[in-house]
């Protein structure tokens, strides 16, 4: 997304993250509870990240050095700044935390809360826009609004003649009041200087004793300035979580957004909708069907006309065209090739590579494998730091014998090799093109080009003619 910065004052964000998050019943953080894989500040801090701002503050309190690490591991450090809330004495309180960092910056302040994960970046974007040209000039203040059925729980929207004239809370909202359906989303642009000055006459004479960052509109409207609502469509976005039930039923609404997009708009089959787990970052491309239970994680690639059997994990993976994967495989930063078979039952571990037409059958494992083109390893194998070659195949029962107690070994197997049934392969090892081993081998030295091996320890017997 392009620059959403004005030619007049650059743009800085500031996250709310220092909450208790009391009502999840967790000693996690609230901001650190996952949805979709990724932390809720992690999906704030992305989308914040796309309209590149100068910097984006979070103010942290509970859990600080967690919440901290979290943002570092998000955006460089060079875009993070920290404030610290010691008390959580409300909004307010936590913005003017901020104080030191911002008050003297002739810039626009973004606002968010880290625990209202779907806000979009196009519709923060337009929300700067508004802000930046309110009645030919740079409002001092826009709210975001949406319209709820039930707007119970939420700050109410007080306008006049259609115009703001003051945000009400819940428990401070009178008869009338409380009719109102427009409720404040609490996401909101300022001008940095003039919010700054607006908070120092905030006061705590309301229901919860607190600073309210909601008095603030009203302040600066009181005073002349000019304050904007962007009146939104979406009342998805701006949901915030604040139990496991409400993160349950965010992570439904996103699956389910992500399912019919790939079902609508890229052709994508499910068999039963209801019952798969995609994560939204995941690509997939036409004509692939995808059957009950199956789960696809993190920023997962999957070709077209593949088949995703039942019971199937995938995380973080590429996978080819034509791809069939069978019943209760497990998938973790791998790579899988076109026209590849998997499975049943197999797992193929990070630095797992399967080349075109390869196939891994019943319960066999793959570790930082590379398994050439044509390659087949059917039943019951272990392949760990290993290279396999071109139409080679791997009998059942066969192991790279990767790990000597201290370190760990490469194995390297060549094309056209033939490993019988119970193989074991002492690292480090090589296996010439060509080569083949009997049932039962346990080979501790390089097997040559065209030789047989077999024994324990493996001896050479024969050379194999082209047509063996």
């Amino acid at each position: 997304m392009g620059n959403t910065n004005t030619d007049k004052k650059p743009l800085d964000v500031l996250i709310l993250a220092a909450g208790l998050g009391t009502r999840m019943r967790s000693n996690l953080a609230k901001v650190l509870h996952k949805l979709d894989g990724r932390t809720l500040i992690g999906h704030v801090l992305r989308t914040a990240s796309k309209l590149e701002p100068r910097k984006i503050y979070s103010v942290v309190g509970h859990q600080r050095d967690d919440v901290e690490s979290e943002v570092l591991r998000q955006i460089e450090a060079s875009k993070a700044g920290f404030v610290i809330q010691e008390k959580q004495l409300g909004t307010g309180d936590a913005v003017n935390s901020a104080r030191i960092h911002l008050e003297n910056e002739d810039s626009i302040l973004l606002v968010l809360s880290g625990d209202v994960p779907l806000i979009n970046a196009e519709t923060l974007s337009s929300l700067v826009d508004q802000h930046s040209k309110y009645k030919g000039g740079v409002a001092a203040c826009t709210i975001l609004s949406v319209e709820l059925d039930d707007p119970t729980g939420y700050g109410r929207v007080v306008r006049n003649e259609g115009e703001f004239a003051r945000i009400v809370e819940q428990k401070d909202g009178n008869e009338e009041e409380l009719k109102i359906r427009e409720i404040n989303s609490g996401i909101y642009c300022f001008d940095t200087k003039k919010l700054f000055k607006a908070l120092s006459k905030v006061q705590n004479d309301n229901a919860q004793g607190e600073y309210y960052l909601t008095d603030v509109p009203g302040i600066l409207e009181s005073k002349g300035e000019a304050v904007s609502i962007y009146k939104h469509d979406d009342k998805s976005e701006i949901e915030g979580i604040n139990s496991r039930i409400q993160l349950a039923d965010m992570e439904k609404i996103l699956r389910q957004k992500t399912i019919e997009k790939l079902m609508s708009e890229d052709g994508v089959t499910f068999v039963d909708p209801d019952n798969v787990y995609i994560s939204a970052d995941a690509k997939i491309a036409s004509d692939t069907v995808i059957y009950p239970d199956v789960t696809i994680e993190g920023e997962t690639q999957i070709g077209a006309n593949c088949v995703i059997r039942s019971g199937t994990r995938i995380a973080d993976s590429k996978i080819g065209n034509g791809v069939t994967i069978l019943d209760n495989c497990v998938i973790t930063n791998a790579e899988v090739g076109d026209n590849c078979n998997v499975g049943p039952f197999a797992h193929l571990r990070p630095a797992a590579r399967m080349e075109e037409g390869s196939k891994v059958g019943n319960f066999v494992e793959m570790k930082k494998t590379t398994l050439g083109k044509n390659s087949k390893a059917n039943h019951l194998t272990y392949l760990g730091d290993a290279t396999v070659g071109e139409n080679t195949n791997i009998g059942a029962g066969t192991i790279t014998c990767n790990y000597d107690g201290k370190n760990k070994h490469a194995t390297e197997i060549g094309n056209d090799v033939k490993i019988g049934s119970d193989t074991m392969l002492v690292a480090p090892i090589k296996v010439g093109d060509g080569a083949a081993t009997g049932a039962g081998t346990v080979a501790t030295k390089d097997i040559p080009a065209n030789k047989l091996a077999v024994g324990h320890p493996a001896r050479a017997i024969k050379t194999l003619m082209k047509e063996e």
